[in-house]
């Protein structure tokens, strides 16, 4: 009976895409596409969460964050970094700029979705991480909340998505430099939450 349960749950997952990756070693290459959120904005390199994502597991985490990038201007910059770092992994956190400049969602949704074939096209894995949607509201109560195109999005590329790790750093006050982006603490935190999930995903042993 037992052994009839897991056989279920394993086709459950593997039907819902659930199955885990593959560990990077130590030393694997991996890129931070992303903007000042990624960058650091206010903070110096080291303190921002690729190098601290880079510190626990022992990768070589390329901080590609530039501050005021769009999904669009990241998409432009990508096919020069996969060629000069040449990732196993690119770890995607854009957005939030798109949704700052009320640029057309269908807009940003593409360019996410050419980012992917991208770094796919140069035998990369790819995780997408959701950035939450400007509200007023949601900062005053701390609920923030990313939109839900990443998750569909998601699905529709059979991509990872870390869903709640920027939205849950931007909620809290005390995780914050600004409005818009976190402090050392914020950052810090951030690396953590990242990395949780990408170990819950298998990319972490």
């Amino acid at each position: 009976m037992m052994r009839l349960a897991a056989l279920i749950l394993c086709t459950l997952l593997a039907a819902c895409g659930g199955r885990k990756a593959e560990p990077l070693a130590p030393g694997a290459t991996v890129l931070a596409l992303g903007d000042s959120i990624t960058a650091g904005y206010g903070l110096t390199t080291e303190q921002a969460w690729p190098a601290r994502l880079a510190a626990r597991t022992g990768w070589q985490v390329v901080n590609g964050g530039v501050s005021g990038d769009t999904a669009g201007d990241a998409l432009a910059r990508l096919p020069a970094l996969l060629e000069a770092h040449r990732p196993q992994l690119v770890l995607i956190a854009l957005g939030g700029n798109d949704m700052l400049r009320k640029l057309p969602e269908a807009r940003t949704r593409g360019d996410l979705v050419r980012i992917v074939a991208l770094a796919r096209g140069a035998k990369a894995e790819t995780v997408l991480l959701a950035t939450p949607r400007p509200s007023v509201a949601g900062a005053v109560f701390q609920r923030l909340a990313a939109p839900p195109f990443y998750a569909e999005l998601a699905k529709e590329q059979k991509a990872p998505l870390i869903e709640d790790a920027i939205p849950a750093v931007l909620s809290d006050p005390d995780f914050k430099l600004d409005p818009l982006h976190p402090n050392a603490e914020g950052q810090a935190a951030l690396a953590g939450k990242v990395f949780d999930d990408l170990r819950r995903l298998g990319y972490v042993r």
